[in-house]
């Protein structure tokens, strides 16, 4: 049974498609990626999974439960955090999460005693009796995920979970979802519109206004792209992307002004193009693909590009 299955859903907000025909599983015991640009439909479907809206079409189900007729099994079973702060800055760390368990129906030495171990796990032990306004940026995280992991949930969704965090929060956090999967088997959704921290799933699914454009292990989406990405700037792009095409039978494409070529052996095919295009080129920039490059492919635009 998967943790989390999508099958053809749809969304609008009026005349514009929010989510367009988007089908998916997630596997028990798996770190998944939602990746996409701001208004890609990331956020759209979070909410969906989340039961805070039922979509237009299609059908959503966690652990076999629909978000739409069974919403209170479902989120009996799921932890959300939030892009935006969810805590009480003026309560302190641990009345957050004792107001938490309250909601969920925890009570007396029970509810304590899930409080101070998630505390513990979580390492801010020690701050329990701090005001969360008190709290650096990422502390307030921690209680953030021991807030969404204090009823024990089997599925942890996430929006945009690094979000003003500084670099070594993030791996903080990057490292504690990994381990929260492998101790615990607890399945991990988050959305994301950072390459790095997509890369570091087991699977990803982009989108891109609202539609799935590709979907897979990130290894497996980067050697779809065939070889080392070229892209060379020069003065006219279009004048020598054509000249490229005629002279050696490829398709480059053309992109923020610079001509984006995908190929093997790429260093041996720069020497071919400066040979035969001297004084034409200004630079050269030659790399193994990332998820950034597999959004281009399919999409023929930057991740970030505004549309």
């Amino acid at each position: 049974m998967p943790a989390v299955e999508v099958s053809r859903v749809r969304h609008a907000y009026g005349g514009r498609i929010a989510l367009d025909d988007v089908s998916f599983q997630v596997e028990p015991g798996e770190i998944f990626a939602l990746l996409g640009p701001n208004g890609g439909g990331k956020t759209t479907l979070f909410r969906i999974l989340s039961t805070l809206m039922p979509p237009d079409a299609g059908s959503v189900r966690v652990f076999d439960a629909d978000v739409r007729t069974e919403a209170a099994q479902v989120r009996r079973n799921i932890g959300v955090v939030f892009q935006n702060p969810s805590l009480d800055g003026k309560l302190t760390a641990r009345e957050n999460l004792l107001h938490q368990g309250r909601l969920y129906g925890m009570r007396g030495a029970a509810l304590r005693s899930r409080i101070d171990e998630m505390l513990a796990q979580m390492a801010i032990a020690g701050r329990a009796a701090d005001r969360v306004e008190a709290l650096s940026g990422g502390l307030q995280r921690r209680v953030e995920l021991a807030k969404g992991l204090l009823h024990g949930p089997r599925l942890l969704i996430l929006d945009e979970p690094s979000a003003g965090l500084d670099p070594g929060a993030r791996l903080d956090l990057r490292r504690y979802l990994t381990r929260l999967r492998d101790e615990r088997r607890v399945t991990v959704l988050w959305t994301t519109h950072l390459i790095d921290e997509a890369e570091d799933a087991d699977r990803v699914l982009i989108l891109d206004r609202g539609r799935v454009v590709a979907t897979g292990s990130p290894n497996a989406l980067r050697e779809e792209i065939g070889g080392d990405v070229i892209a060379l700037a020069t003065a006219d792009a279009p004048g020598l992307g054509g000249q490229i095409r005629e002279r050696f039978g490829i398709e480059p494409m053309i992109l923020d002004g610079s001509v984006r070529i995908e190929k093997e052996d790429g260093h041996r095919f720069v020497a071919a193009l400066i040979e035969a295009f001297p004084g034409r080129i200004d630079s050269v920039t030659l790399a193994k693909p990332t998820l950034e490059d597999v959004f281009i492919d399919r999409t023929g635009h930057r991740l970030w590009e505004d549309r």
